[in-house]
Order: C-alpha cells, then sequence, then structure tokens
C-alpha cells in the first residue's frame, strides 16, 4: 500500500486505482479507506481513478499523538493532493470527511477542485436548546462511555447507523464495520470526535468555492439532516437530495442510488 509523509513527519496510507479524472474519498468518524471500496471500483470501472487515504490515527496509517484538529487534516488532504498532483478533483466526503473537505476548499482554495459530494454530513456547529454553541464539556460523558467499553459503545450505536432490519444490511457488514472501528486509536478516535462536535464551519460555508451536492437521510440519528439543510443553504449553488429512509450509513444502505446520484453530479460538474 503506497504511503506518503507529510509535513510534520506523520506517514500515512493511501489507495490509489486507475487512471482517469481523480476522485477522492475521505472517510468517515473512526473508519478508514476501506469503507469506500465498493464506490471506488464503481467509479474506477467508469474511467475514474480513485483514490481514498487513512485518516492520520486510522487505518493503516501512523498514530501521533497530536494533529487531529480540522487544519491539520486538512493539511493532510492537501499534502495527498499534491504528493500525487491531482487536478480537476472531486472530493466525496462522509459525515466528519465532508466537514475535512469543507476546510480543505476554504483552507487551501479550490484551484485543483472540481467539485464536492457530502454524504450525511457533520453539522456545520452543534447547538444546545437555546441555540447557543454547545462547550466542550457537554460532549465528555459520551466520551466517557467510550473510553469505558469502545467495543459495546459502537454495537449498541448499530441498528441507529444502519436500521439493519429495514436495509437488510447483513450481521457480516456490521461486524466489518465494527473491526475497523476498533482498529482505530482510541486516542485518535476521541481527539476526533472532540473536533467533529466542537467546530464552527458557519462562517466558511460561503466560501467553499466548488459546486457542491450534499445528500442526506432523514432517518440519520447520528448527524440530523437539518445539519444538512444548513449547509447546502449556507454554500452558493449548493445542492441537497433527501433520501426519506436513509439512516447515517447511507454509504452502505443506499449505495445504488447513491451511486447513481453521485455519478449524474459528477457527469455535470467535472467535464
Amino acid at each position: 500500500m503506497p504511503t506518503f509523509t507529510t509535513h510534520d513527519g506523520v506517514t500515512l496510507a493511501y489507495e490509489d486505482w486507475g487512471r482517469g479524472k481523480p476522485i477522492l474519498f475521505v472517510h468517515s468518524w473512526a473508519l478508514d479507506s476501506q469503507m469506500w471500496a465498493p464506490h471506488m471500483l464503481h467509479f474506477n470501472a467508469r474511467g475514474m481513478r480513485s483514490i481514498a487515504m487513512d485518516r492520520r490515527g486510522h487505518g493503516r496509517s501512523d498514530r501521533p499523538g497530536g494533529g487531529y484538529d480540522y487544519d491539520r487534516l486538512a493539511d493532510d488532504l492537501a499534502h495527498l493532493i499534491e504528493h500525487l498532483d491531482l487536478r480537476h478533483v472531486t472530493l466525496v466526503g462522509h459525515s466528519m470527511g465532508a466537514a475535512e473537505c469543507i476546510r480543505l476548499l476554504t483552507r487551501h482554495g479550490s484551484g485543483r477542485i472540481a467539485s464536492v459530494i457530502m454524504l450525511a454530513p457533520s453539522g456545520p456547529c452543534y447547538l444546545d436548546a437555546a441555540g447557543q454553541r454547545l462547550s466542550g464539556a457537554a460532549f465528555e460523558p459520551e466520551i466517557a462511555a467510550m473510553h469505558d467499553d469502545f467495543p459495546n459503545w459502537l454495537a449498541a450505536g448499530a441498528d441507529d447507523f444502519f436500521l439493519p432490519d429495514e436495509t437488510d444490511t447483513s450481521d457480516g457488514t456490521i461486524w466489518r464495520t465494527i473491526s475497523i472501528m476498533l482498529n482505530t486509536s482510541l486516542h485518535a478516535a476521541t481527539e476526533c470526535f472532540r473536533t467533529r462536535l466542537g467546530s464552527d464551519l458557519r462562517a466558511e460555508l460561503p466560501n467553499v468555492g466548488v459546486p457542491a451536492l450534499i445528500i442526506h437521510g432523514q432517518r440519520d440519528a447520528s448527524e440530523p439532516v437539518a445539519g444538512g439543510r444548513a449547509i447546502a443553504d449556507s454554500i452558493p449553488g449548493g445542492r441537497m437530495l433527501e433520501y426519506p429512509d436513509a439512516p447515517h450509513g447511507l454509504y452502505h444502505t443506499h449505495r445504488h442510488a447513491l451511486l447513481q446520484d453521485m455519478q449524474a453530479f459528477i457527469r455535470d460538474h467535472n467535464t
């Protein structure tokens, strides 16, 4: 598996399949590039170069003690794009990965990027019932539960993530997903959890600068669809698609419809 070394000395692993215009997949919190294998194969078979990186602390990449804020994570993506000299890139991010795509575009510009697709994106800012931004202390009980028994914490969330009884998600897929997440550094998972829930991206959204498609499930229990709507409304020309019966794991549960919608968007915006 190819690797490159970032400016702060961290070695990151990535997969790079095929030739053609590049599509760069950014995985969600605590998963790694393996979640994208079916999607990469789909676009690879249609003449696109499919690329996915394991975020630092995840998968086959190094596990440093720091660098899990959005600025550093966006810098890692930018370095990969420069390392491979990619141009006219379609970005695809799920959940936290979508937020990394936003920070990449607003921090490094859109000169190499043709468009961005955000699947079940993390909300631009997490607010309490009074509409005030949540403090970091609000997330600590959930983090404590993760630290106490991470395998059980993941297993308890699997039904909401996949809605398996309704989507026919197999036990094997659930097991595989949890297995990948358990292979993630718990330190990295913790710090990325804090980054994801403690950041405010609202001021950045008008500066995304490329065509954007947001696809969100109306039954998403992890990232409510209102967050996706807020992102689509704040990006000039942002387009929103809602799947009425889709959960947060729509990248798997609704993959076939998703791939068709993604393919149509890419055809229209990356010619």
